[in-house]
């Protein structure tokens, strides 16, 4: 037998975890739980002993039916391992709020243009290269002098990154943020989070104003992947202790191959893939995951 732990979340500023809701989750909890409060009614873990993966899933199954019309999200791992050594991050719409390349074209009166070129991308309806080229050679003749305006104006953390990112380095894990956005959106970006190193593709400037064009290679789908597999070898990790959140088709792979892959507010397909899904919580239900207590945070 193997001890897993299902981490229920919900959202800090909207508690869900009531006294009189894990009464009701009692009569569905897998034989021999234990209910663990991680952190008052915004999380607990639920462990237990189950064959395998799926003899686990199919244990929780009663419980999410509980949960499916609540603010409640639910991660299940084994217990052993949940801590992992290297986390690698999408930006846009998961680390930020934003699609950086919308915020860009609406300097042009363009982002709703580009913001349905974006979607559809996302969605994986159009392939990601094709797309990315597309919406980049609308922005030609921006300046690129509005950047450091549209990163200080309409560029916003996604609630807990700091935290998040902060929580982890302080405990040796390895960060890297990796987009298919633009280097010049991942540096200041990544620097206000605190990853350790961003990825991202480069646009070309020329006398200071964009000309539509991108440096290859792209770094897309299979670059993301291979990003998190270069890192992983590197620091000699094992799959197993590698954790990837994203939210659109160009995080399929590096979700997949991650050893938790977390699909975050994500496109259906890519919730659908994902070893787990954040739909209700903030950034930091991973920390609750992996089993840090609140006091070990750094805020």
């Amino acid at each position: 037998m193997i001890d897993f732990v299902a981490t229920l979340v919900s959202n800090p500023d909207k508690a869900a975890l009531s006294d009189a809701l894990l009464s009701k989750l009692a009569q569905a909890l897998p034989e021999n739980a234990k209910v663990i409060r991680l952190d008052g009614q915004i999380a607990i873990d639920i462990v237990f002993p189950a064959e395998t993966a799926k003899a686990a899933a199919a244990a929780l199954a009663p419980l999410e039916k509980i949960l499916s019309s609540k603010p409640v999200d639910v991660i299940l791992q084994p217990v052993a391992g949940r801590r992992k050594k290297l986390f690698i991050a999408d930006m846009d719409s998961t680390m930020i709020a934003q699609e950086c390349i919308d915020e860009l074209a609406a300097e042009l009166r363009l982002k709703q243009k580009v913001a349905k070129i974006t979607e559809r991308a996302m969605k994986g309806e159009l392939e990601f290269e094709p797309a990315l080229r597309e919406r980049v050679a609308l922005l030609k003749g921006l300046d690129a002098g509005v950047i450091p305006k549209v990163i200080s104006n309409r560029i916003t953390l996604t609630a807990g990154a700091r935290t998040l990112v902060g929580t982890l380095k302080s405990h040796g894990v390895y960060t890297a943020l990796v987009s298919g956005g633009f280097t010049v959106f991942t540096g200041p970006i990544s620097e206000m989070i605190g990853f350790n190193e961003h990825r991202a593709n480069r646009l070309i400037v020329e006398n200071g104003k964009l000309t539509g064009l991108v440096e290859d290679p792209i770094l897309g789908r299979a670059a993301k992947k291979s990003a998190l597999m270069e890192l992983r070898d590197l620091f000699a990790l094992q799959n197993s202790e590698t954790l990837a959140i994203g939210d659109g088709a160009n995080d399929l792979d590096m979700i997949k191959e991650a050893g938790i892959g977390v699909a975050y507010r994500a496109k259906p397909a890519v919730a659908e893939a994902a070893h787990a899904r954040i739909d209700h919580a903030d950034l930091t239900a991973l920390l609750y995951a992996q089993g840090y207590s609140r006091s070990s945070w750094i805020e």
